[in-house]
């Protein structure tokens, strides 16, 4: 399954074949299903591609070593790439904000905003750990 979208950088290999079993998802279920419905799919495709799946994972946010938040990610792939799936009519900067805000919170990278909508759209984001050394809410104190 491969996708015509090509990345360079950070685990484009693996973030094509994530865009490919989107697209595939979306083909196969087209429009109009609850972003859960989607989930579950994605799951099973990327199970089926090989690759590890965790659902729902809880992603703590840490100010001065206090837990003051929690976020739950839809998919996150090999531990390396944070999928926040919709199924909206069109993405707005609201939903870029929301996939920014989890890469900030752990020590993943890149993220991919998914959506299901009428058309599917999609969009990729890093945020480099570098950038986020200096925060001292990133992780508790031991």
């Amino acid at each position: 399954m491969e996708t015509k979208h090509k990345f360079e950088g950070r685990h484009s290999e693996l973030t094509g074949k994530i865009l490919g079993a989107f697209f595939q998802v979306q083909k196969e279920l087209g429009f109009g299903f609850s972003e859960k419905v989607y989930e579950g799919a994605m799951e099973v495709l990327l199970l089926e591609l090989g690759l590890q799946v965790a659902r729902q994972q809880d992603i703590n946010v840490y100010f001065r070593g206090e837990i003051v938040g929690e976020y739950r990610a839809d998919l996150i792939v090999n531990g390396l790439v944070l999928l926040e799936l919709k199924s909206v009519d069109k993405l707005i900067d609201a939903h870029s904000a929301q996939l920014l805000n989890y890469l900030k919170a752990t020590e993943i990278e890149v993220g991919l905003l998914l959506n299901f909508g009428r058309e599917a759209e999609f969009r990729r984001k890093i945020y480099d750990n570098l950038k986020k050394g200096s925060m001292t809410w990133l992780t508790p104190d031991p």
